[in-house]
């Protein structure tokens, strides 16, 4: 596994700490090289409709030089800061978790942030105070089983696809299908795949 964090925790930490260090921490909210800028080169790549690798290319023109400014400056700044307060303490959690906050900008695929991740989610947390749906899945291997089926029809919505359908197509198939070709499987290959077979736009 590979860590990806996002950007908008290490932003949050900064809003936050605004009660105690307004001057510093308002700075790094309106940093000529702040996090807002990510996000316009993220919209520039949507509005572009960049694939990963235009995307990755982007990144490593625009995003790396405004990241390597938000380091400098939260370096420089750390040793102006009490230990306790928490402007250290959001400085601290950003430089600690750098290298998975840029990661990002080394895989075109990877988003600066997994709000859409959250929000396919927020389903099962609401469900969680449901004591009937808290037991549904009875064991941990079935929460695992139950979060594995979760990820495949949401990518499905995303893609546009009916779960149903996909899902009843590789279960049908995956036994005899070989090993080394799962990949064929994938939801966005599956669809791709399908719409070659019907003449589609893929």
């Amino acid at each position: 596994m590979t860590e990806v964090v996002r950007w908008a925790h290490a932003h949050r930490k900064f809003y936050d700490a605004q009660s105690s260090n307004l001057m510093r921490s308002t700075v790094m909210l309106a940093y000529p090289a702040s996090a807002g800028l990510l996000y316009d080169v993220e919209r520039e790549a949507k509005e572009m409709k960049l694939d990963a690798q235009g995307r990755l290319a982007l990144r490593q023109a625009k995003s790396v030089p405004i990241l390597d400014d938000i380091k400098a400056y939260l370096e420089r700044e750390q040793p102006n800061v009490l230990p306790k307060s928490p402007e250290r303490q959001a400085i601290a959690y950003t430089l600690s978790d750098w290298e998975a906050l840029i990661r990002y900008c080394e895989d075109g695929d990877l988003e600066t942030d997994n709000n859409g991740a959250e929000r396919s989610l927020r389903g099962i947390a609401v469900g969680r105070k449901n004591p009937a749906m808290a037991g549904f899945f009875g064991s941990d291997n079935g929460g695992r089983t139950g979060a594995i089926l979760t990820s495949l029809i949401t990518t499905c919505k995303r893609l546009h696809m009916y779960p149903f359908a996909y899902l009843r197509d590789v279960f049908q198939r995956i036994g005899a299908h070989p090993a080394k070709r799962l990949e064929d499987l994938l939801a966005d290959n599956w669809k791709a795949a399908q719409n070659t077979a019907q003449n589609l736009p893929a």
